[in-house]
């Protein structure tokens, strides 16, 4: 299923991040997933949250830089190897994953993977 993530471009200085959830709490954002990577002079926050266009307004609005884009999000059984099958999906299809992060489903033992890969609707044909 294709869902739009944020990505967020942080400087990397004291009190940055808790500025830009503080914008997202205080607008009521709930944020559902997210990852950061860093480099020494920036960090880059992608998240999945319950209003896309909401939290893009409002970060903005405070001058930070936002961009969206289309990711899969796939269920995968909480099981070893879950995930393998999944990328092996992918691989025989010829589709690429730039990156990915994954959150557990304690409710029904599954997992979530959020997926960047380089043919988004190839691969949503690979994994239904």
């Amino acid at each position: 299923m294709y869902i739009t993530q944020l990505s967020v471009f942080v400087e990397n200085r004291v009190g940055n991040l808790d500025e830009i959830l503080e914008v997202l709490s205080q607008n009521g954002i709930n944020i559902r997933a997210l990852s950061m990577a860093d480099t020494s002079e920036f960090g880059i926050l992608r998240m999945i949250v319950d209003d896309t266009d909401k939290a893009k307004e409002k970060l903005r609005e405070i001058g930070v830089v936002v961009k969206s884009s289309e990711v899969i999000a796939q269920h995968i059984d909480d099981t070893p190897g879950g995930l393998q099958k999944v990328i092996s999906k992918l691989k025989q299809g010829g589709v690429s994953v730039e990156y990915l992060y994954a959150f557990l489903n304690r409710e029904n033992d599954t997992a979530q993977v959020v997926l960047r890969v380089d043919d988004t609707k190839k691969a949503e044909q690979l994994l239904k």
